[in-house]
């Protein structure tokens, strides 16, 4: 395809981008009208949106478009499964230059589609308006089938602590990349496409998990999130966490400790949940620590009495910086 985003034409893009359309069994009606219908056989909507701003949260010297609409789409698609619930479709929102090349959008197109046919979700709609930064604006949906959501405030001491996905390969390979390096490949292919674990969501819930959450901002930043709404305490530990040996060589060649991106780096939308201590959780959940009772108030504690809701690490506060907050900077 030759040409701008502007020689194209607005609607000339739309006719590209929903050309590139697949449908799901949830879309009863897609791209084309005023609006999509999409079936709710639950009666609940599971819903969810995320911005990815260009300069801020991608660059194209490091990722192409088709990567970009992979990580847009998984971001989300993780965020319903992290509620119990089966993705089922997909809207999208796209700013872009009329100068930028009309190929990049509609690789972009590519990218979310095959996301969402691996979550098994179809892609219902969206909106393109002409702006100076492209930013990508996805809302994800899902159903929970009949299961309640499993929300982050259901954890209670003596529950266990378990994850399935993988953990700090995205900031690893964001480190290859800020290094101007493109291998090893994998680690970079992960901070371009992450690959969340789709089925364990709603097979957490099935299992009976009573708090649950993606990995999007970093393993220690998520679960505090978990232990500030069910006020409880986290304590992870280090010795159960998978630090791969090729991570540990990157780590020594830039001069940082692997098991800082496992516990701080974001954008791998690994699944963390707690359960039940008498829950059997299959081989590809790994159990990472355990829920404590927690002080909601009053004065500080003697040193034997239980702290404010938190995370740990092998017993002790985690003294150096990590996890992402978007106002921080």
């Amino acid at each position: 395809m030759k040409g701008s985003v502007g020689e194209l034409g607005e609607f000339g893009l739309i006719r590209e981008l929903t050309s590139r359309i697949s449908s799901a069994p949830a879309v009863r009606i897609g791209p084309g009208d005023d609006a999509a219908v999409v079936a709710a056989p639950d009666g609940r909507v599971v819903a969810s949106t995320d911005i990815l701003l260009e300069g801020r949260h991608f660059r194209r010297d490091w990722s192409t478009a088709y990567d970009v609409g992979r990580k847009a789409a998984a971001q989300n698609l993780a965020d319903v499964v992290a509620m119990g619930a089966v993705p089922t479709a997909l809207l999208l929102g796209l700013v872009v230059p009329s100068e930028l090349p009309a190929t990049w959008p509609v690789e972009l197109m590519d990218g979310i589609r095959d996301e969402c046919q691996a979550a098994g979700a179809g892609v219902a709609g969206g909106d393109v308006v002409r702006g100076e930064t492209i930013t990508v604006s996805i809302t994800a949906l899902g159903d929970l089938r009949g299961r309640e959501a499993v929300t982050r405030s259901g954890a209670r001491a003596g529950d266990i602590v378990a994850v399935t996905g993988w953990l700090g390969w995205s900031a690893a390979g964001y480190a290859v990349l800020s290094r101007g390096f493109r291998s090893p490949r994998a680690f970079v292919e992960a901070h371009r496409r992450p690959e969340p674990p789709y089925p364990a969501g709603p097979a957490g819930a099935a299992l009976g998990a009573t708090a649950m959450t993606d990995v999007s901002d970093g393993l220690i930043a998520d679960l505090g999130h978990i232990a500030q709404a069910s006020k409880v305490r986290i304590d992870i530990r280090s010795a159960a966490l998978d630090v791969p040996a090729q991570m540990s060589d990157i780590g020594q060649a830039v001069g940082v400790d692997p098991l800082h991106w496992v516990l701080t780096g974001g954008e791998d939308h690994a699944i963390v949940a707690t359960f039940p201590p008498e829950t059997k959780l299959p081989a590809r959940w790994r159990t990472i620590g355990e829920v404590l009772p927690a002080r909601t108030r009053g004065p500080a504690p003697a040193p034997a009495g239980p702290a404010p809701p938190g995370v740990t690490v092998d017993g002790a506060a985690w003294d150096k910086a990590g996890g992402w907050e978007h106002f921080s900077s």
